[in-house]
């Protein structure tokens, strides 16, 4: 295994067990007690075989007292045992509320990130894999307590104990044993970070695209029925279980030669320790019941340390298993708040763009380059232009689901990136033109703006979004279940509980993606007139895919590669010959005319 790999591991290990052990600085008074009970039941076991040895040294010696001693070995002997088990159970008892103490904390700051995440992280990663992610690093966690704090810890304490112990009696059955114990930990130790974990890593990683894979095609089932392609997803996911199954296979056998190579080890060791034992005996140095002794405290030896290979092993796989949710925590949010940023106080709602430049990611050239154009307060302004133009991006900017790269945007003259996201966005109500519904009830969709509005008030938003008539006709009515984004809905209808939840949230920004793109004609007119008093006294900007929507705006931005070209209202552009605006207008009125005579 490379150098270049081994210390990569290592990091893996620094950066899991780091975390870790941050989650148990939260609850230091509950790990100390636990180490101390680890601690307290692995001497009691240190010291029976140490009992079990006078036993038989008391029944071997037939003297008068011997009777005595072996009963009160005896008794000291049962009294451990029964100690043990009392201070195991509050042992687990204290691990128990620690962990789900935990796994409650991790799921709760790696949902609290991925919230949080840039737009760009969200449009780069598969939905099923981050919940992957975390689910399986949430269990990872109570795999890597166990291992460490109810395995490794008491094995550790039992390696050095048997090994004092051991050496008090003969010096040289404690160089044995420490030497024996030390050689067998270090090669499990190499075996799991420089061989198997590395598989395991990868391993992982396609567990995680096997996870994407199928979220990504059941959530899209209506695309697979529509296309007929059920067999080419089933054959693209046998592709996916191949590389899984060959990265799996690979870490499996790598585990279990590992374990062969451990075993070895622990027969040359307990070949070490008899012989030790038997050589002493020989010569006179023993008694059978130090030979007892140490037969006992090997037995017990060879459990714990064939359990430290073990430990070691759960405790790699633990660590591959925690790597991507640790790296989930260590993701920068992207779009963060600045220290000390406060909300923002919308009152009138002018916008501002002062000579703003913006480019996505690494690309080579700015989409806005010193871009500044102002939106009055309570001005409704369409954005038109070709697909790509920049008409998205604006409105994405002004939600700051991005940041600019120089330059400010300014709202009642405060900049946005000076104040909490989640304030802003409050305050700016959307509809998308493709309306996203979560799994819950109408009237919870209707109401995700304002979580506190009364029932009048969500019914009175249906009302204004003509939903409320076919709500009313759904048997459980706004308590009606709308599935998995919203799919027990009608695209129309989705779009209607989408308008109401906008209508709801009675923003003082307004921004409409072509909001009325999904209805048909006679609801496209009832939504159009409550548009209509829905923007009044309120900042709107339309993105415009039918031009139709748009001519009673009070002003148009015309879009073309980052900038605006033409700027008026409908009357003032239509008459621009060569415009942009004109040209996209008319061939819309055409291909509308063909198809009315069609």
């Amino acid at each position: 295994m490379s150098r270049k790999t081994l210390d990569f591991r290592a990091d893996a290990y620094r950066n899991v067990l780091g975390f870790t052990f941050r989650h148990w600085a939260h609850q230091p008074a509950r790990i100390a007690l636990i180490c101390a009970l680890v601690i307290a039941d692995t001497l009691a076991l240190v010291m029976v075989p140490s009992f079990s040895g006078r036993i038989v040294d008391a029944i071997a010696g037939a003297q008068a007292a011997a009777e005595e001693e072996a009963l009160r070995a005896f008794a000291i002997v049962i009294g451990l045992g029964l100690f043990g088990i009392s201070v195991r159970w509050f042992t687990f008892h204290g691990v128990i509320k620690l962990t789900l103490r935990m796994m409650a904390d991790i799921v709760n700051n790696g949902f609290h990130r991925v919230q949080r995440f840039s737009t760009d992280w969200h449009a780069n990663s598969f939905a099923g894999s981050t919940v992957r992610k975390i689910t399986r690093g949430m269990w990872a966690l109570d795999q890597l307590n166990d291992v460490l704090l109810v395995a490794l810890l008491p094995s550790l304490v039992m390696l050095v104990g048997a090994t004092i112990i051991l050496g008090s009696y003969w010096p040289v059955m404690g160089l044995v044993v420490g030497l024996g114990s030390m050689l067998y930990i270090g090669v499990t130790v190499g075996l799991s970070m420089g061989f198997v974990s590395p598989a395991a890593s990868l391993a992982n990683a396609c567990d995680t695209r096997l996870g994407g894979a199928l979220a990504d095609a059941v959530s899209c089932n209506n695309v697979v029925k529509a296309f007929g392609a059920e067999t080419r997803e089933e054959s693209r996911l046998r592709h996916v279980l191949g590389k899984w199954d060959h990265r799996t296979r690979r870490t499996w056998k790598r585990g279990n030669l590992s374990g062969t190579i451990q075993g070895y080890l622990m027969v040359a060791m307990q070949a070490g320790i008899l012989g030790t034992g038997l050589l002493m005996w020989q010569r006179g140095l023993a008694s059978p019941g130090d030979i007892t002794f140490v037969l006992a405290m090997f037995f017990v030896l060879q459990g714990y340390l064939r359990d430290v290979g073990q430990h070691i092993r759960n405790l790699q796989r633990a660590v591959n298993d925690m790597e991507e949710l640790v790296a989930l925590e260590r993701t920068p949010l992207g779009i963060d708040d600045r220290p000390g940023a406060g909300p923002i106080a919308i009152t009138q709602g002018a916008i501002r763009f002062e000579r703003v430049t913006f480019r996505y990611g690494a690309h080579p050239s700015p989409l806005y380059r010193d871009f500044s154009v102002g939106i009055r307060p309570g001005e409704r302004v369409g954005l038109v232009g070709h697909s790509g133009s920049g008409k998205t991006t604006f409105v994405k900017l002004i939600q700051r689901l991005y940041d600019v790269s120089d330059g400010a945007i300014t709202i009642d003259g405060q900049d946005i990136a000076a104040v909490q996201q989640s304030s802003l966005r409050n305050q700016i109500a959307i509809v998308q033109q493709e309306p996203i519904l979560f799994h819950r009830t109408l009237a919870e969709n209707i109401a995700y703006g304002r979580p506190d509005a009364s029932r009048a008030e969500i019914m009175e938003a249906a009302r204004q979004a003509n939903a409320h008539d076919f709500i009313l006709s759904l048997p459980k009515q706004y308590e009606t279940m709308v599935g998995e984004r919203g799919v027990k809905l009608s695209g129309g209808e989705r779009q209607r509980v989408a308008i109401a939840r906008a209508f709801l949230a009675n923003a003082p920004i307004l921004i409409l993606d072509e909001a009325t793109s999904s209805l048909d004609s006679e609801s496209e007119v009832m939504i159009q007139q409550a548009m209509e008093r829905l923007m009044e006294g309120r900042t709107t900007l339309v993105i415009a895919h039918r031009l139709s929507t748009v001519r009673a705006l009070d002003r148009l931005l015309v879009f073309d590669k980052g900038r605006i070209v033409e700027e008026g209202d409908h009357e003032a552009l239509i008459r621009l010959k060569g415009g942009i605006y004109r040209r996209l207008f008319e061939r819309q009125a055409l291909e509308l005319t063909k198809g009315l005579v069609a």
